[in-house]
């Protein structure tokens, strides 16, 4: 099976199995070679030599947002996920009698921002997951009048379930609520379209499945609700003219820009701009195909070895690249720290081993991993 990213593309270190995308990615050499360039530019020339890179910024909007479907004017570079949960739930008028409804197995970056708004009197409901899937069926049954927002994690991650965003966006839609979703655990390895979703707010961090720096991270907004969703964090690039500095009374920004408040992170969205041009050109389509053919490969091996997969992995639309297991008589913590030892990389907590493969990896890397497992 030949990976649709290039091994040469990365300079991992000689002999280390990397299987932790669900945490941190690789940043590709070309990346890599990007933000030293920037860094000796700015090194050797002050602002010389980093304006060139500012200047490209609305470039770096159109690349990130070509890979959603979208449109660079409805892109805000960010720090994390977080931040843009943030910008939509501080951002509209929520207050008491209003509900917002996601999942209790959701990542922090996705639930306090949602949770923070019981201070306005807002109702935040947790769909009991894992045991209850927030499916189109389980939505219907929460939903009502008084849901403003659902949002959700494409991805899970903890157990790497994919929701289907389409049918979910579909109910929220019909019960007049929007739909924000945290894309972190799926982009970079799975190809999503804002458009054919029918999501109206998307937000990842690079630093996973994307390949680029930590720190660094997208909001997309529908451009029909930069009216509605409020200008709560501003900063001296959130207005029109950001260079007409003592204008105070000029309006916002006229596209999603206008969320990213001060300086933006220079680097790390030059890293995030890189590696999904890397990623583009592999085509995310086969990198999916590559990695649920991995995954598949390590869940049977698992299962032949009497391990359990937590998950559901009955179809290809619920698989991810996400593979969390365990075995009763093993000690979880002890076997991930075997792994490393072995030089092979994962997360490893007492509910179980999760690894997380890529493009890059390959059959051999799987079959390590499984090598390495106790009888």
């Amino acid at each position: 099976m030949t990976a649709p990213l290039a091994r040469d593309a990365f300079a991992l270190a000689p002999g280390l199995v990397y299987v932790n995308h669900a945490a941190v990615g690789v940043l590709p050499v070309a990346t890599r070679d990007a933000l030293r360039a920037m860094i000796d530019d700015h090194a050797a020339r002050g602002v010389l030599g980093t304006w060139s890179r500012e200047a490209a910024v609305p470039d770096y909007r159109r690349r990130i947002a070509a890979l959603v479907g979208g449109r660079g004017e409805e892109i805000a570079l960010l720090r994390n996920t977080g931040d843009g949960a943030t910008v939509i739930a501080q951002g509209l008028d929520l207050g008491a009698g209003d509900e917002v409804i996601t999942g209790a197995n959701e990542f922090g970056a996705n639930a306090y921002p949602w949770l923070a708004l019981r201070e306005r009197g807002v109702t935040v409901t947790l769909i009991g997951a894992p045991q209850e899937r927030m499916t189109p069926g389980v939505l219907r049954r929460y939903i009502s009048s008084r849901t403003k927002v659902v949002a959700v994690s494409w991805v899970t991650f903890d157990d790497g379930y994919r929701h289907d965003l389409a049918a979910l966006a579909d109910v929220a839609h019909a019960n007049g609520a929007l739909f924000a979703v945290d894309a972190i655990q799926g982009l970079g390895a799975f190809p999503l379209d804002v458009h054919a979703t029918g999501v109206d707010a998307l937000y990842a961090g690079g630093a996973k499945w994307l390949l680029a720096l930590q720190g660094v991270s997208f909001l997309w907004l529908r451009a029909n609700l930069l009216d509605r969703v409020a200008l709560r964090l501003p900063g001296w690039r959130s207005v029109a003219d950001m260079w007409d500095f003592l204008d105070y009374t000029q309006g916002p920004a006229p596209d999603a820009s206008r969320y990213e408040g001060g300086t933006p992170n220079f680097l790390g969205a030059l890293s995030l701009a890189t590696s999904i041009e890397l990623l583009t050109n592999a085509g995310i389509e086969r990198i999916a195909a590559h990695v649920l053919a991995l995954t598949d490969r390590l869940v049977d091996g698992l299962r032949s070895r009497g391990y359990t997969i937590a998950g559901d992995r009955s179809s290809d639309d619920v698989k991810s690249g996400i593979v969390l297991f365990r075995r009763a008589d093993i000690d979880s913590l002890a076997l991930g720290k075997r792994l490393n030892e072995a030089q092979i990389c994962t997360t490893f907590r007492s509910t179980g081993i999760r690894v997380a493969p890529h493009g890059h990896n390959t059959t051999e890397d799987i079959d390590a991993i499984l090598a390495a497992l106790p009888a």
